[in-house]
Formats: C-alpha cells, sequence, structure tokens
C-alpha cells in the first residue's frame, strides 16, 4: 500500500454532517424585567441613580426576556469583590468556573450522545470551547472524565475565542470528520459568565453593554461523515465554512484577563461594521452554489444583540421569518456566546419539525450559520438542511 492508498482508506466518503444536537442551563432563570433592580442591589450601586436608568434602558432595549446565570445572590454575596467593578476576584472566578464549565457541558454532551443513539464509546475526537476559566488540564480532560470517554479521543480545547467560536467549532468538526473515516466528534460550547460578571462604572458603559446581555448555557453535537442510517438520523450537512477578520475593525470587541476577571469592552460600531461586510462574506460562501437571494436560506445567526440583527436584516433585504429561531434564543436565553448558534440550530430543527416542514432547515435547502465575534472575527458555514425522516 503506498501513501496515496493510506490516504484515501482515512478519508470519509461523504460530507460532515451534524447528527445530534444537545443544550443545557444553569437552573437559576433571571427575568430581565427584573435584573435592573436586582443588579444595582447586589452590587451596592442603588446610589448610582441615572446609571441604572440607563442600564434599565438597556435591558428593555435588549429583546431579552430571560437568561439563566450560574452566579445567583447567595454566590455574589460569599464573594464580594466579584461585584465591584475592578477588585481583585480572579481566584474565586476561577475557582468556581473551572468546575462548573465541564459540568454544565457534561449536561449538554450527555442530551446529545442519547439523541444520537450510539455508546460513548464510539466517540473518536472532543472539541471542546469556552471563554470562561483557563486550567491545565483543560475543560476537555474534565469533560473526558466526567463523561467516562476513552481515554485514546483526540482532544482539542479552545479558549478565550469569544462569539464566534460556534461557528470555529463547526469548522473544525468538518474537517475531522471528512478527514477520518469513522471518526465522530463530540463539540461542547459551553458559557459560564461568573468570569466577567462585575458592578457597573460610569466611565465604562460599554462593559454594562455585557451585563446586560449576557447569559449562560452550553450546546453539544456529534458530528461525522457517512452516518449509520439504521441509527444516526442527519440533521444538517455542513458543506463550506471559512474564517475572515472584518477590515477597519481591529480593537472593535476586546476581552482582557486581569486580576478583577474578564473585562469586556466594545469600542466601535460593532452592528455597523458587520452590516456594512456581511454581503461579501454571503456572497462568497454562495456563488459556487449560484445562490443570491439571501430570502431563499435559512439563517443561523450569532444573536451578538438586537441591533446587530436588525442592521443585517435591514442590509441584505430579510424578512422578518429568516431570522426568527434567531431572535426566540436571544429572547429566552441572551447572549451565550459560543454555544447559541447551537442553540439556534436545535430551535430551528424543533420548529421545522413542529410545524411540518419538509426539511430541518425551515423547508428550505441551503441556510448559513455566522459567528461574530472579537477581532472583529467572521465565521461563515454552509449548511444543508436534510429532509425529515417519514
Amino acid at each position: 500500500m503506498n501513501i496515496e492508498e493510506i490516504r484515501r482508506a482515512q478519508r470519509a466518503e461523504g460530507p460532515a454532517t451534524v447528527l445530534a444536537i444537545g443544550t443545557a442551563t444553569p437552573k437559576n432563570a433571571v427575568y430581565q424585567e427584573e435584573y435592573p433592580d436586582y443588579y444595582f442591589r447586589i452590587t451596592n450601586s442603588e446610589h448610582m441613580t441615572d446609571l441604572k436608568e440607563k442600564f434599565k434602558r438597556m435591558c428593555d432595549k435588549s429583546m431579552i426576556r430571560k437568561r439563566y446565570m450560574h452566579l445567583n445572590e447567595e454566590l455574589l454575596k460569599e464573594n464580594p469583590n466579584m461585584c465591584a467593578y475592578m477588585a481583585p476576584s480572579l481566584d474565586a472566578r476561577q475557582d468556581m468556573v473551572v468546575v462548573e464549565v465541564p459540568k454544565l457541558g457534561k449536561v449538554a454532551a450527555s442530551a446529545a450522545i442519547k439523541e444520537w443513539g450510539r455508546p460513548k464509546s464510539a466517540i473518536t475526537h472532543l472539541i471542546f470551547c469556552t471563554t470562561s476559566g483557563v486550567d491545565m488540564p483543560g475543560a476537555d480532560y474534565q469533560l473526558t472524565k466526567l463523561l467516562g470517554l476513552r481515554p485514546s479521543v483526540s482532544r482539542f480545547m479552545m479558549y478565550q475565542q469569544g462569539c464566534f467560536a460556534g461557528g470555529t467549532v463547526l469548522r473544525l468538526a468538518k474537517d475531522l470528520a471528512e478527514n477520518n473515516r469513522g471518526a465522530r466528534v463530540l463539540v461542547v460550547c459551553s458559557e459560564i459568565t461568573a468570569v466577567t460578571f462585575r458592578g457597573p462604572s460610569e466611565s465604562h458603559l460599554d462593559s454594562m453593554v455585557g451585563q446586560a446581555l449576557f447569559g449562560d448555557g452550553a450546546g453539544a453535537l456529534i458530528v461525522g461523515a457517512d452516518p449509520d442510517l439504521s441509527v444516526e438520523r442527519p440533521i444538517f450537512q455542513v458543506a463550506s465554512a471559512s474564517q475572515t477578520i472584518l477590515p477597519d475593525s481591529e480593537g472593535a470587541i476586546d476581552g482582557h484577563l486581569r486580576e478583577a476577571g474578564l473585562t469586556f469592552h466594545l469600542l466601535k460600531d460593532v452592528p455597523g461594521l458587520i452590516s456594512k461586510n456581511i454581503e461579501r462574506s454571503l456572497s462568497e460562501a454562495f456563488s459556487p452554489l449560484g445562490i443570491d437571494d439571501w430570502n431563499s436560506i435559512f439563517w443561523i445567526a450569532h444573536p451578538g444583540g438586537p441591533a446587530i440583527l436588525d442592521q443585517v436584516e435591514q442590509k441584505v433585504g430579510l424578512k422578518a421569518e429568516r431570522m426568527r429561531a434567531t431572535r426566540e434564543v436571544l429572547r429566552e436565553y441572551g447572549n451565550m456566546s459560543s454555544a447559541c448558534v447551537l442553540f439556534i440550530m436545535d430551535e430551528m430543527r424543533r420548529r421545522s419539525r413542529d410545524e411540518g416542514m419538509a426539511t430541518t432547515g425551515e423547508g428550505l435547502d441551503w441556510g448559513v450559520l455566522f459567528g461574530f465575534g472579537p477581532g472583529l472575527t467572521v465565521e461563515t458555514v454552509v449548511l444543508r438542511s436534510v429532509p425529515f425522516a417519514g
């Protein structure tokens, strides 16, 4: 056998396919209409009445009904430094998220494995992604132990990528699934805001935007090529995946790990930068398919905030129903960073089935998944939906 024959034998025949989806949130739900009062009380900031009014307006405009958070009143009272704007608190935050991020990831992964229907010993690769906490060995190792995966599972750990990484994990999973015959990749994005929670500051309103938007959640996928249709149920095929840095966007979104935790800054017009460049990303991804009608495809866009969705819709002339699944996830969970697009994928599949549509992508064949985040980095993933069985 020569090298070419070995190479061919190693590769799958068909495209990477999403075979199962699982999601999870902490038990603690916070409702947006009550959040400003809670936030200013727990951070001992009730004297900042003007700032509280501004924060209320941010929460009102967020289009979020509720979020889920590991942090509750009891934990914050035990860790008062986390409630200040910039008090040293990294140790307390790390102690929390290093344990809780893999645990939340386990719940989502277990749901995906159960839906998949095959034994977890068939998982060959693990991609774990989080912006919450850095440790050695990492959350990928901890999850391997928590789930009881094979010690020989090939792990890949992604830290500190931010909101675009829900697209990055699919790009990596595609390459792994298609280049390793028989591979089954467990993808987990687990995000807990305990690393970014902090009190309000007059001089840093952009930090408060994050406090009004971010929530906790974990999403998981099983990705593999050449599905065994006697057990596996394909949901979406991954046709292509690409990443780019938007022009003139340096410093638009910054995050820095400090003694006070992970600080988050919005320094430019992020919705404007994304909407200005969105058509180029769409054209590059879909011109090989001969598609240029953006209402003829389904949309799974990271909901960084309502302004991003509004401006993208306006820029490409999208009908309101195209962003329906995306806005539903923003409303019910907030911005869960990398995990959001996995929740939207699940919401779209569920809604398509419940409404009797022919395919998993709202009855449409082709769709786009967008991840937006620090850099400004955009991940563009082209998905093909799968007809529902029976």
